[in-house]
């Protein structure tokens, strides 16, 4: 069965509690953002996700989307909700206020995009796309691209596709064979085929506004010969409406094993009017913007299904009853005590409750600073900022989805059989979240980026915008404190990393498939610390509250709990990491291709 009910109480500890000493707060863009306001947003956004997306979660996925002579049509109930999204103003929630948006802080937005992620992630990925294409073409394009669509595509009335994969081509945008010819009026005509474009085709919209990479005539090979085009599916009369249907079909949409109610299209562009965003030759330096966000947005997406693979987990474990607790009866009115009572069970819930509650926890860091690096005070807080954002991008990105599918699959255990029947709803969780290590750049890929790109920038200041945080918290608060044992074991944790950062840095100087060997389990390490870090200021602020004497003592003692959970029984995989990391490459590339 499917159970969602928004974690209100924990998103208020990780927005007004958590990271008020990270430097990133006090943001004069919003001072006008009270804490009435964002608990407003906040209660109002989890009844429209559990009371409108969640009874379209299951149906949905059931129904999936239906491919009729190009035109795709989304599942029952699907037109509607969109309708009651964009009306209550949700798809404007982050947006500039210049355009149409509220402006409100990412801070608040990924908290609300969670509860949207844990209700229906495919019905996510329709205004999803929309904002990251809203966030490319707010730095790139000119002036009256901008005009003409910001203002539809932040009210929602238009949507938003980015079309970057071909059949020959995904991670490697080189080889992309879509061209684009000048007119000579400054327009550009298309053509060329797409896959894998999510909300590339629907019936939610009246328009449909693509972001298309594409080679110029004169263009030179590879990456550096990419160009960035606005291609709408109709071209806008004088009034600003569409009116003539552009050279862009949709050839079919995918089967797949998830997000079945999220359209994922095969596109064709002939001769498909369209304009340039940004310079000639740079567009994948435009899209990487919206692919940024997007790659953080579908983190959030692992979030929010292990979140509700959690508590469906949870009401089974509690409803459920086989066997005897091993300590004794605990329900003699029963014939046998709930589920919940077997240590084994508890270990399934509490390593989810710890992913997820870690994840939120880290997630509220770097959405604070992503508003800090656009509204940042000063020029230092705004470059911190940025080196954070960077840095953990990947990591949110790639441990996030992998934790989600975790804990789905956490979830379908608890229910054993009945989990692996898809009338229980939670092996819907495991399909629907398998995706997301996929898209926007595999789990790998971002290892690879963490690894290649962001720990060498700028002689590791990217590195150092996390390790002083750490750093400076483990020397602010060793010694004796109700978190000391969690203290030390942060610093033990830290010390891994800092020796694994080490053993990688020499080893890639000389040999680059060193790094590459090593890239997917520094990601974990990183993100393992990083959720530690998280966990350690939990529990500081929870041991203080308790020792006030709040009157939300279970809430505090339970913040504890699991962070105790977490430091006994997940962070020891810190040190597998740093013997895989040290183990080199030997093993991994040793084998003859042939031999395979």
């Amino acid at each position: 069965m499917q159970i969602y009910n928004a974690p209100l109480r924990d998103m208020r500890f990780v927005l007004n509690e958590l990271h008020q000493d990270d430097g990133f707060g006090n943001l004069p863009a919003y001072a006008d953002i009270t804490p009435d306001l964002t608990e407003a947003v906040l209660e109002e956004a989890a009844r429209l996700c559990q009371n409108v997306l969640l009874p379209l979660n299951r149906s949905g996925d059931e129904e999936g989307c239906h491919f009729e002579a190009g035109k795709v049509t989304t599942p029952k109930g699907f037109v509607e909700a969109y309708r009651q999204f964009v009306e209550g103003g949700w798809n404007a929630l982050v947006t500039p206020p210049e355009w149409g948006g509220q402006g409100l802080p990412e801070a608040v937005g990924k908290l609300v995009e969670e509860m949207i992620c844990a209700t229906n992630v495919s019905f996510s990925l329709y205004p999803g796309l929309t904002n990251g294409a809203i966030a490319a073409l707010t730095v790139y394009a000119n002036d009256a691209l901008k005009q003409a669509y910001l203002p539809k595509m932040v009210s929602g009335q238009w949507t938003g596709s980015m079309c970057l994969t071909e059949a020959h081509c995904g991670t490697d945008l080189g080889m992309l064979r879509t061209k684009a010819e000048p007119v000579g009026d400054g327009s550009f005509k298309l053509s060329g085929a797409k896959i894998f474009i999510s909300a590339g085709e629907h019936d939610l919209t009246e328009n449909i506004i693509h972001l298309v990479l594409a080679r110029l005539p004169d263009a030179p090979k590879g990456v550096k010969g990419i160009s960035l085009f606005l291609v709408p599916k109709f071209l806008p009369d004088a009034a600003g409406n569409p009116a003539t249907a552009n050279g862009v079909t949709c050839a079919a949409i995918e089967h797949k094993m998830g997000i079945k109610a999220s359209a994922t299209c095969q596109m064709l562009f002939d001769g498909a009017v369209g304009w340039l965003v940004g310079e000639p030759n740079r567009g994948l330096e435009a899209m990487f913007t919206m692919m940024n966000a997007e790659r953080v947005g579908v983190g959030i997406q692992g979030l929010g299904i292990g979140e509700a693979a959690y508590q469906s987990a949870v009401w089974y474990a509690k409803d459920r009853v086989q066997g005897r607790a091993l300590s004794g009866v605990k329900r003699p009115d029963l014939a046998a005590d709930p589920i919940i009572m077997h240590p084994d069970v508890r270990r399934m819930l509490m390593t989810m409750r710890a992913y997820n509650e870690g994840c939120r926890a880290l997630s509220g860091w770097v959405a604070r600073a992503l508003d800090a690096e656009k509204h940042g005070g000063d020029a230092e807080t705004r470059e911190r900022a940025a080196d954070l954002v960077a840095l953990m991008t990947p990591v949110v990105k790639a441990l996030f989805t992998d934790l989600g599918l975790e804990s789905a699959s956490l979830a379908v255990q608890t229910y054993g059989g009945h989990g692996f029947i898809r009338e229980s709803g939670v092996e819907q969780y495991m399909r629907d979240a398998r995706i997301a290590m996929i898209y926007e750049g595999t789990n790998g890929i971002q290892a690879l980026d963490l690894i290649g790109r962001k720990m060498p920038a700028f002689m590791g200041r990217y590195l150092r915008s996390f390790f002083h945080p750490v750093s400076n918290f483990i020397e602010a608060n060793a010694g004796e404190s109700p978190i000391a044992p969690m203290v030390a074991g942060l610093k033990r944790a830290f010390e891994t990393l800092q020796g694994a950062t080490s053993v990688i840095a020499q080893r890639a100087l000389k040999d680059p498939e060193e790094a590459g060997a090593a890239a997917s389990d520094f990601l974990r390490l990183i993100g393992l610390v990083a959720l530690a870090y998280c966990f350690a200021k939990s529990a500081k602020i929870a041991a203080q509250r308790l020792a006030e004497g709040t009157a939300e003592a279970a809430f505090y003692t339970a913040k504890i709990q699991t962070a105790t959970f977490f430091y006994d029984r997940l962070l020891p995989q810190t040190v597998a990491c740093f013997f895989a990391i040290k183990s080199g490459k030997g093993s991994t590339m040793a084998m003859d291709e042939a031999a395979f």
